[in-house]
C-alpha cells in the first residue's frame, strides 16, 4: 500500500471547485426577505427581492442611507442568512456551501477597515490568499500579492504597517486584499469612499477593466451617482426594501427615478454617452448680505494666476 494518503474532497469543496472553474457567472436571488429580528416581528429590511445577474460586469447598487444596500450584499455573500428566499451561484444554493468554500468564490471589501493591526501591508494583503493557500504555495501567493499591489499602485507601501496608514491608504490595501483573493464574484461596500477624486476614477475604471480581464462579476455599493453611471454596466436602485429600478445607466439614471428614490430634483444631461446628474436646489435663496467678505493667504497679495 502506498504510504501517501489522499484526502477525498468534501461535497462543498467539489461545488466550490465547479463554480470557480466554470467560465460562466450567474447570481440568482429568489424572493429574498431579511429581517434582523424575525422573532420580534420587526419590519423586514428587504422584502421579496428577486434578481438574476449573469456575465462578467460591473454592477452598482445605489440608494439613500438605510434602504438595505449593505444588508443586501451581506445576504448575497453569506455574511447574513436570509429570513426567507434563496441565493444561488451557477445554480448552487449558497446555503449548501461552507464559509471557507464561499471565500474561494466570493470576495468582500467592507466600507472601511475598522481593524487597525500592526501587520505589514504585504502580510495584510496576503490574508486574502488564505482560501487558496496550501502546503508549498507561499511563493505563488507572494507573487499574487506583489502583482496586486502594483495593480492598485501601492507597491511602495509593501513594508509599511497597516495601522500607520491614512484612511485612503487603508481603503486601497483592503481593495488589494479582496483582489488578491481572485474571486469569481467581488462585493465592495463603497470602495472609493475615502479616496480623492483622481483615485475614485482610477479605481472604478480599473474595476470595470478587471471584470473583463478576469471574467469576474463585481458588485459595488456607491453613493456617487455620476461615477456609477460613468463606469457601471448595470445599476440597481434600492428603495423601501426592494429594487425600485434596474438596468443600464441610461435606463436607471433618470430625473424621475432620482427624485423618487432620493427625494431631490436633478437635471440629467448626457456626458460622453452616459447620464450625468446636476443638482437642482429649489430652496436656494439669493444672498442679500450687504457686507463684504473674502479670504486671504498670508504673505500673498492675491490668489490665482496672472
Amino acid at each position: 500500500m502506498s504510504p501517501i494518503s489522499l484526502t477525498k474532497k468534501s461535497q462543498e469543496e467539489l461545488i466550490s471547485d465547479k463554480i470557480y472553474e466554470d467560465p460562466r457567472i450567474e447570481l440568482n436571488v429568489n424572493d429574498l426577505t431579511f429581517t434582523y429580528n424575525a422573532k420580534k416581528e420587526w419590519a423586514p429590511i428587504l422584502k421579496d427581492v428577486t434578481l438574476d445577474i449573469h456575465g462578467a460586469q460591473l454592477v452598482s447598487i445605489l440608494g439613500p442611507n438605510g434602504v438595505g444596500k449593505s444588508t443586501f450584499i451581506h445576504c448575497l455573500n453569506k455574511i447574513l442568512e436570509p429570513t426567507e428566499g434563496a441565493v444561488t451561484i451557477n445554480d448552487y444554493p449558497i446555503k449548501d456551501i461552507t464559509l471557507k468554500e464561499m471565500a474561494k468564490i466570493t470576495g468582500y471589501v467592507p466600507y472601511s477597515a475598522a481593524d487597525s493591526f500592526p501587520l505589514s501591508v504585504t502580510d495584510t494583503v496576503l490574508m486574502g490568499r488564505h482560501p487558496h493557500s496550501k502546503i508549498g504555495s507561499l511563493d505563488e501567493d507572494l507573487i499574487v500579492v506583489e502583482e496586486t499591489l502594483k495593480l492598485i499602485g501601492i507597491e511602495d507601501l509593501a513594508d509599511r504597517l497597516f495601522n500607520e496608514l491614512s484612511a485612503g491608504q487603508h481603503q486601497k490595501v483592503m481593495l488589494a486584499r479582496g483582489l488578491a483573493q481572485q474571486p469569481r464574484i467581488l462585493f465592495l461596500d463603497e470602495p472609493t469612499s475615502n479616496l480623492d477624486i483622481k483615485y475614485q476614477l482610477e479605481i472604478t475604471r480599473m474595476l470595470k477593466r478587471l471584470s473583463r480581464q478576469r471574467n469576474m462579476l463585481i458588485i459595488m455599493i456607491s453613493h456617487d451617482i455620476n461615477i456609477a453611471s460613468k463606469y457601471s454596466d448595470n445599476i440597481m436602485m434600492l428603495l423601501d426594501g426592494g429594487i425600485y429600478a434596474v438596468g443600464t445607466p441610461e435606463e436607471v439614471i433618470t430625473e424621475e427615478n432620482i427624485e423618487k428614490v432620493y427625494d431631490v430634483k436633478v437635471k440629467v444631461i448626457t456626458d460622453a454617452g452616459r447620464p450625468h446628474i446636476i443638482m437642482v436646489d429649489e430652496e436656494e435663496e439669493v444672498d442679500s448680505c450687504s457686507w463684504e467678505f473674502g479670504i486671504e493667504v498670508g504673505g500673498c497679495g492675491k490668489s490665482g494666476q496672472e
